[in-house]
């Protein structure tokens, strides 16, 4: 990554940094620290779903992604193990800072404080400029436990609505969403083409889920739903829109993709590669904080590791993803038909 490249990563973490105490207020609430520090040992997702009650079957999957994230801010350890039949698993531990959040012998910690200051109260008291009724756009926040336990997306259990709905309800939001997209694919738009060549002697290429038109100037809009099919062209084109949906989505997408294309021509898709370890680095951590609001907001969306997207690719048709080059708005991968 350039020092350009890392700038534009680190811009665009400041204006997610709720998530880092979005996630920490909802470990506090499910006691994740004083459960582990019990323990005594290092613990897989599963083993700590099963001490913390919910029936949720979600349960472990989600406390895997909050688990990776919180390793890569290095609030926990992460060891990976791989089992018998190959796969991998990550046991999490308490890093030293935590014992700052696990009660002491007098039962004091710091963990209610943390509470206190993410008080839904205080935080939107922290807002006095927006109205009312636009400050509980920041509530979705609140509920990450509860979807933890009961199941659910926060975002819905918020709005009543899903993400993709909710536009249409608020015009306001509506025009900020759009431009902000707009403004943002058209800075990493830059970058990609900086970097990757396989465009150049394309005549047709389908953006698909492309939003405003940032991507592609001067192009005929199609009117339709990806879901039921996607317009013939030589090369297909998605950006940032595989993490917006669940594994189902995606597969039933690719396989549109698939259709719509012709044998020897290929399906470009620009997205965050998830790692399997969650360092600390820049990368890491801005990769699992996107998955976060994934998780908070999206319905079934993720950030996926490459393995991952292997198995979405072959499961829809392709051979296993080739990646063709990083940048700052993630990996290009060019996904062909087998």
């Amino acid at each position: 990554m350039t020092s350009e490249e890392e700038e534009l990563t680190r811009v665009m973490q400041l204006p997610v940094g709720f998530v880092l105490p979005m996630v920490l207020k909802a470990a506090y609430e499910l006691d994740l620290f004083e459960t582990m520090a019990k323990a005594s040992a290092k613990l897989t997702s599963c083993e700590i779903a099963s001490r913390l009650p919910t029936q949720n079957p979600e349960a472990p999957a989600m406390l895997e992604r909050v688990l990776r994230f919180l390793a890569s801010n290095s609030i926990l350890t992460c060891t990976l193990i791989t089992d018998e039949g190959g796969n991998t698993k990550r046991l999490y531990g308490l890093a030293p800072i935590c014992k700052l959040f696990v009660r002491d012998q007098n039962g004091a910690s710091m963990a209610p404080l943390m509470l206190l200051l993410q008080d839904k109260c205080l935080g939107l008291r922290m807002i006095p400029s927006l109205p009312l009724t636009h400050q509980y756009n920041f509530s979705h926040r609140f509920h990450l436990k509860e979807a933890i336990i009961e199941g659910g997306i926060p975002f819905n259990k918020a709005h009543g609505m899903h993400a993709f709905e909710y536009p249409a309800k608020d015009s306001r939001f509506n025009e900020i969403f759009n431009a902000g997209m707009h403004s943002q694919t058209t800075l990493a738009m830059t970058k990609i083409l900086e970097t990757y060549k396989g465009f150049e002697g394309v005549k047709e290429v389908v953006d698909v889920g492309g939003g405003t038109g940032a991507t592609l100037g001067r192009v005929q809009h199609i009117e339709g739903d990806m879901f039921l099919n996607v317009p013939h062209g030589e090369v297909i084109f998605m950006k940032w829109i595989l993490h917006d949906w669940s594994d189902g989505h995606c597969l039933k997408l690719l396989e549109n993709c698939r259709n719509a294309l012709p044998q020897s021509r290929k399906v470009v898709v620009v997205e965050s590669i998830l790692p399997e370890y969650p360092d600390t680095d820049l990368m890491s951590r801005s990769v699992t904080c996107s998955d976060m609001q994934m998780l908070t907001v999206n319905p079934g969306g993720k950030e996926r590791t490459e393995k991952e997207f292997e198995a979405l690719a072959r499961a829809a048709g392709f051979a296993a993803p080739v990646v063709v080059c990083q940048t700052s708005a993630g990996c290009v991968m060019e996904l062909y038909k087998i």
